[in-house]
């Protein structure tokens, strides 16, 4: 096994590792007996969130108590991804309706 701490490699019988003292109880089981999850909050998963927001969506409802770090960081990709359509949307609608009435003006002036 890894030290929890330092992440160099100990026994898998030592209490605590030899080269920073940090206790390894918790390295596979938490005081409740579950195994140890971890909780890095890496891009890819906002990445991932971000290309694919209902996927973000998701894995936050389903990590936010046990990865709250890894929710929090696909959540973000979701609302990103989402505020950057809506963004594009608004910028769409816009050009729209400025080309319709300069279109509008321009058959009425005759140019």
């Amino acid at each position: 096994m890894y030290c929890n701490h330092c992440g160099k490699e100990i026994n898998d019988n030592a209490v605590e590792c030899p080269y920073c003292g940090g206790d390894t109880k918790n390295t596979h089981n938490n005081d409740y007996g579950t195994p140890y999850v971890s909780d890095n909050g890496g891009i890819g998963w906002g990445l991932l969130g971000c290309c694919i927001p209902l996927a973000g969506l998701i894995l936050f409802l389903v990590w936010k108590d046990t990865k709250p770090k890894t929710a929090k960081a696909a959540g973000i990709g979701a609302l990103v991804s989402v505020g950057i359509s809506i963004l594009f949307y608004i910028i769409v609608i816009v050009a729209g309706v400025g080309a319709g009435m300069y279109g509008a003006s321009s058959s009425v002036t005759g140019f």
